[in-house]
């Protein structure tokens, strides 16, 4: 089970830069900044580097099994990173600022949020991919 942790969060890590990159592009990570009561884009970086381990190590745990294939892995990557834009951005996150519990439960602001639905979903990928790769990979002894 520990090497199913560790492949996992690194290959949350991967995901997560490049999910931080589009971040970046969008503008998004002083709000990741914010949770940790800062405002600073690299605060944010980091703080979402950290999130995408433990969230990748939990799809090594939870989900790791089920990456047998390119195909499997893709697809229950995606599943994860997907079902972590609802834990995410639509419940946790708000609740760590202060907003309440629902409160991004309003059409508008699942609307408003569909972007980061894709980028949720694209770092799943990434890490079922990933995963897959590492798990699958060929070390020399």
């Amino acid at each position: 089970m520990f090497n199913s942790v560790r492949v996992g969060a690194v290959a949350g890590l991967v995901g997560g830069i490049v999910f931080g990159m589009m971040m970046a592009v969008m503008g998004m990570l002083t709000v990741i900044a914010g949770m940790v009561g800062s405002s600073s884009a690299i605060v944010g970086f980091m703080v979402h580097l950290v999130i995408s381990a433990m969230i990748g190590a939990g799809y090594g745990v939870v989900l790791g099994s089920l990456a047998t294939s390119t195909t499997r892995g893709l697809a229950s990557g995606a599943a994860y990173g997907m079902a972590w834009w609802v834990i995410g951005p639509l419940t946790v996150m708000p609740l760590m600022m202060g907003m309440g519990f629902g409160s991004q439960w309003t059409s508008s602001a699942i609307t408003a949020a569909l972007p980061s639905l894709m980028g949720h979903g694209i770092y799943g990928l990434i890490v079922g991919f990933v995963f897959f790769r590492m798990k699958s990979a060929r070390v020399p002894r």
